[in-house]
């Protein structure tokens, strides 16, 4: 073999790492995010954009040829106890994503080449003591990172290109509390932000915001109470000094609003999460008041972290009804510029992007009965505070009217589709001992079985003997106006749900099959069956000239568990220990 020049080796070794330049995501910066529209073949943030549709421009694939969809490659994830639960991204070619116990993938977007995998160190004994866990549910992508909250407490930056870790920052005393970080962190301009765990638990929820390059940590916003010292009126809205054990926390992704330099975040349910004091909740029981800022959805300065604006959803949130899952989407509608948001309670809840206050409130589900209504300003209208004992048929069940599991908003269409669930629980209240410091120790204040709506009547003891059943509902965002329904008898999807240019509507739904519909009108068009159900996301993107769309799977989550007793089969013996990322395409 002749001797290879040294001009033509040189050449080889440039062409060679422009070939290994290629493979790996170019930098992502919160302009790039910024301006996702004009790049429908990536999907570079949890929401697919800051605009938060969980939408695609890309069209490729549609309604005149999905009906040919196979798969194309798939990828089984290690150790994945409760399923994949997160949001894959997908960036110039590279598919990148995270399952349980804290593991990244990077693959090969057109083949499912492996091309590095990471493996948090994690304290296994931790662990194994949470409740919430061990499933993760997103990335944040920018500066040549991928960022990750990790299950004891940290956030952590891992090279894009090599999968080595960049920097870990400790955020969270999780060696503590057992509270982590489960949601999706969000890069705003040179900083990450995320939200701990702690609706349940005696703490007082943080949000932060992390510089983006360094891992120093910039901000901190308690939801709790608010910062020491400067949130007084947060502060007296808590009896005695139960925002200290107060609950709280931004678990999942919120939205950006670059116009106005400002972050939108939805914080959970307070602690104890049941009350026994009933409707005497402003001056007795563990936490006497409205409990600021639990259950709310805030505007936040980036940079600082300081509070510009908030709505509280549910004053004093005694049914587990927070906005917390974190979907806000940014809809303009007739000059007005609207975020909205449909809620745990399954009211929808319309904003003014300039005032951060509702406009308008609709019900988006049938059985609700924990208020009377929502005026469309806020105002709950007759609501039904419990007391200590036992209590039929309180409407939604725990597990909410919506999931945290992604909806979506066609602006093709301009219809917003959303699982909504009809289903009821009873309950017992108890008197829990004060707790006054936070510790490990979840904090509910109740036992509950969920089961059917029945007539929806409050202590409707016959309930009980009814089917719970659920639906996507395409309607107006803003009116609430419905323009058809897909019903589901039993197993309601638990997955994201993805809409796009091409006209089709993505289901990953309970029961394993994957389906596509025709957004505009609910028709099928086509199905496969994957297996196991889904509790994770959707998204499509573009490698080497040709659309994907890819879906997580594997069954589990905490609202998941349940299925077995309200539907029996499949879900009865559905494993809850295994997830596979599937992609499909056309020919």
């Amino acid at each position: 073999m002749k001797k290879m020049s040294k001009a033509l080796a040189l050449s080889a070794i440039a062409a060679g790492v422009l070939a290994m330049g290629s493979v790996f995501a170019a930098e992502v910066d919160g302009n790039r995010i910024q301006n996702a529209d004009k790049e429908p073949g990536n999907w570079m943030t949890y929401h697919g954009s800051y605009k938060s549709y969980h939408y695609s421009g890309l069209d490729k694939i549609n309604t005149g040829n999905v009906s040919k969809m196979k798969e194309a490659w798939s990828h089984v994830a290690s150790r994945a106890n409760r399923g994949l639960q997160g949001m894959p991204l997908a960036i110039d070619g590279i598919l990148y994503y995270s399952s349980p116990y804290n593991q990244v993938y990077a693959l090969d977007g057109a083949t499912g080449e492996m091309l590095w995998t990471y493996k948090h160190k994690l304290n296994e004994d931790l662990v194994a003591r949470q409740t919430h866990s061990p499933y993760n549910r997103g990335l944040a992508a920018g500066y040549g990172n991928l960022y990750m909250g990790t299950l004891d407490g940290k956030l952590v930056a891992i090279d894009a290109k090599t999968g080595t870790l960049k920097f870990e920052t400790k955020l969270v005393n999780s060696e503590k509390l057992t509270v982590g970080f489960t949601g999706s962190p969000l890069l705003v301009k040179d900083k990450i932000i995320i939200g701990a765990q702690g609706g349940e638990w005696p703490d007082r929820g943080p949000i932060f915001g992390v510089n983006a390059k360094t891992g120093a940590k910039i901000w901190e916003f308690k939801t709790a109470g608010g910062n020491d010292g400067t949130e007084s009126d947060a502060r007296n809205t808590w009896g005695g000094e139960s925002y200290k054990v107060g609950g709280g926390g931004g678990w999942m992704a919120g939205s950006y609003d670059a116009e106005s330099n400002t972050v939108w975040w939805g914080t959970a349910n307070p602690a104890p999460l049941y009350d026994w004091a009933g409707d005497e909740w402003q001056t007795k029981g563990p936490r006497p008041g409205t409990n600021l800022y639990t259950s709310s959805v805030l505007q936040l300065d980036p940079d600082t972290g300081k509070l510009k604006s908030y709505h509280q959803v549910l004053p004093h949130d005694a049914w587990d009804f927070d906005p917390a899952q974190g979907e806000l989407m940014m809809i303009d509608r007739g000059g007005k510029k609207l975020v909205v948001h449909p809620s745990k309670s399954g009211f929808v809840f319309v904003f003014d992007r300039t005032t951060g206050k509702p406009v308008n409130v609709y019900k988006g589900v049938d059985a609700i009965n924990f208020v009377k209504d929502i005026k469309p300003n806020g105002e709950l209208v007759d609501r039904w505070d419990p007391k200590g004992g036992k209590h039929a048929n309180l409407c939604p069940a725990i597990a909410g009217g919506y999931s945290w599991n992604a909806g979506s908003y066609s602006p093709k269409t301009g219809l917003m589709y959303k699982v909504g669930f009809e289903w009821c629980q009873d309950l017992e209240i108890t008197k829990t001992e004060p707790i006054t410091e936070p510790v490990v120790q979840l904090n509910i204040g109740a036992d509950f079985t969920m089961h059917g709506p029945g007539t929806g009547a409050r202590e409707d003891a016959t309930a009980k003997d009814t089917k719970a059943w659920g639906h996507i509902r395409a309607r107006d965002p803003i009116t609430g106006a419905v323009k058809y329904e897909i019903k589901y008898p039993k197993g309601v999807p638990h997955g994201g749900l993805l809409t796009t240019a091409g006209n089709v509507l993505f289901v990953p739904e309970a029961d394993g099959m994957f389906t596509a519909y025709d957004a505009a009108n609910g028709k099928k068009l086509w199905s496969h069956n994957n297996g196991q159900g889904s509790v994770g996301g959707t998204i499509t993107y573009m490698a080497k000239g040709k659309q994907y769309v890819a879906v997580m799977t594997g069954w589990g989550s905490l609202v998941g568990d349940g299925y077995g007793d309200l539907w029996g089969e499949p879900w009865k013996s559905m494993p809850k220990d295994s997830g596979v990322l599937k992609v499909f395409s056309v020919d």
